[in-house]
């Protein structure tokens, strides 16, 4: 593993108006292989935030599942953060309500956390669903806590989970640890550096080394807390109070490290998105902060196909604020294209030599602008303060 120093929250940090609102439903999912109900909360795109809302009119088109499994006597209401800034980007959350008490069942809630994916493949072809036709064959099993380390367990159980995130996992009964060895579907580990009930070094780390993914990645926050990967929760709060170290970064910083490297990384494998692969490897390089590890490059392919370009181009200013330059030192032309941290274009051109443009209709915060020229690319991390 390496050790980075990025800072990468030097201004404050707003992501551009995302196009969905948030749809809530409650379902009761019923196993019945294993005689067992399974209430869930849902969250998922929308044209107007409320209950029961149809599902967004915007498009036609449908969206991955994320099933997200809650940490120790925490319910789905401690991740308000998650739908919140997924659910805008297209993507349906759902939380399995099960295995809340103090003596719960790992192996039950991984099989609960498997069987809202199959369920809600069920949902899309039946007609009379909220869901009908609107559910994507990709999806991610996720969870904090207690319910990473289940959804480790939970990939067992189901051949239809393709991708996993966890987030502080915690070693379960029987063991995550001992599930990540027989995983190979693409991972993204997240943990804390200062988090004290479940330590990177016995829990994560050992999580990360263990999965036999083709591509898995690490990331451990620098400053960042166990309780703080959610939103504020009285029980994990509570509990976190006993033991330290504590955080020595705010819960909206670690919330903000969280979704740059998670956004970049949904995009990419749930929605196919070569771009945010790229992107995703760039914050990962440029990264200063925290500890970043990986087996492999995402949209690997075409990064070794087009070598990147080195010193041909310099941008100024940056941090910039209403315009922006690129100046080329060769007459060839070249492409650019300007991203937000979830991957989404808001500019593009193409010009030679030198190009000014406009950046007035951009919100403040971190951006990521890439060149092409002559079938190589190059990308930079600009800030607009």
């Amino acid at each position: 593993m390496k050790k980075l120093l990025f800072l990468l929250w030097i201004c404050g940090f707003t992501v551009a108006a995302q196009p969905y609102q948030v749809g809530k439903t409650t379902i009761s999912l019923f196993d019945t292989s294993r005689n067992r109900t399974i209430p869930t909360e849902v969250f998922y795109p929308a044209d107007s935030n409320g209950t029961n809302v149809p599902l967004t009119m915007a498009t036609s088109g449908t969206f991955p599942i994320l099933s997200f499994g809650h940490g120790f006597v925490m319910g789905f209401d401690a991740y308000e953060n998650f739908w919140e800034t997924l659910v805008p980007q297209g993507y349906i959350i759902a939380f399995p309500k099960t295995e809340g008490s103090f003596s719960p069942s790992h192996t039950n809630f991984a099989k609960d956390l498997a069987f809202v994916i199959e369920a809600m493949n069920l949902l899309n072809t039946d007609v009379n669903s909220l869901f009908y036709t609107r559910v994507s064959s990709k999806n991610a099993v996720m969870g904090h806590s207690m319910g990473g380390g289940c959804a480790l367990l939970a990939i067992q159980y189901s051949t239809q989970i393709n991708h996993i995130i966890t987030f502080a996992a915690a070693e379960t009964n029987p063991t995550a640890i001992g599930a990540a060895a027989t995983i190979t579907i693409p991972s993204l580990t997240i943990a804390g550096q200062n988090d004290c009930v479940s330590a990177p070094s016995s829990n994560q780390i050992p999580i990360y080394e263990a999965l036999t993914s083709s591509c898995k990645n690490y990331l451990e926050i620098t400053g960042g807390s166990h309780c703080q990967m959610a939103t504020s929760n009285f029980l994990c709060s509570f509990g976190e109070a006993t033991c330290s170290p504590s955080a020595t970064i705010s819960r909206e910083e670690q919330h903000e490290t969280i979704f740059s490297y998670v956004n970049l990384w949904l995009d990419y494998y749930l929605k196919e998105n070569c771009v945010s692969g790229q992107l995703f490897e760039t914050l990962k390089t440029d990264d200063q902060v925290n500890e970043t590890a990986s087996n492999c490059e995402l949209c690997e392919a075409l990064s070794v196909s087009t070598k990147p370009l080195t010193t041909v181009f310099t941008i100024s200013p940056n941090p910039f604020q209403d315009e922006i330059k690129i100046l080329s030192k060769n007459q060839n032309s070249f492409v650019y294209e300007m991203y937000d941290v979830t991957g989404k274009k808001v500019i593009d051109g193409q010009g030679s030599t030198t190009v000014k443009f406009s950046s007035a209709s951009l919100l403040t915060g971190i951006y990521y602008l890439k060149i092409t020229q002559e079938g190589k690319f190059k990308t930079f991390k600009v800030i607009k303060n």
